[in-house]
């Protein structure tokens, strides 16, 4: 129904957070990947989840190209479906991908900590 607006919304504040981080991290030179670096592997991965599941629900006919868009939203009985599922699921996805991206960003870190020391130690 609508559980990919959700993801769709994070990866809305996800992206203007990461336009505001790169400008503050312009100029700096470091070794390791940057935060704001980090960040768009985030923003892609819901950027595409959420394309994905539009395309899907727009194939399964749950968007439609009048208003209101969904069509749930159109019939008052099933609205509160609809508000369920994209809490429930949609939340549920959100914080599914965030948590991929929160150990890929700690397996990056742990990374790049390795190949410092190594490059200390040669």
């Amino acid at each position: 129904m609508a559980c990919f607006i959700v993801p769709a919304v994070e990866a809305v504040a996800t992206t203007i957070a990461e336009k505001v981080i790169e400008k503050k991290e312009k100029g700096a030179v470091e070794a390791k990947t940057k935060f704001s670096e980090k960040l768009k592997w985030l923003n892609n991965m819901l950027w595409g989840g959420s394309a994905l599941l539009a395309f899907e629900h727009l194939w399964h006919g749950e968007i439609v190209p009048y208003f209101p868009f969904l069509t749930n939203a159109a019939i008052p009985g099933a609205r509160a479906e609809m508000l369920h599922e994209m809490a429930a699921a949609g939340g549920a996805m959100a914080i599914l991908v965030t948590g991929v991206w929160a150990c890929g960003v700690a397996v990056s870190i742990s990374l790049e900590k390795k190949t410092a020391r190594s490059e200390e130690e040669a």
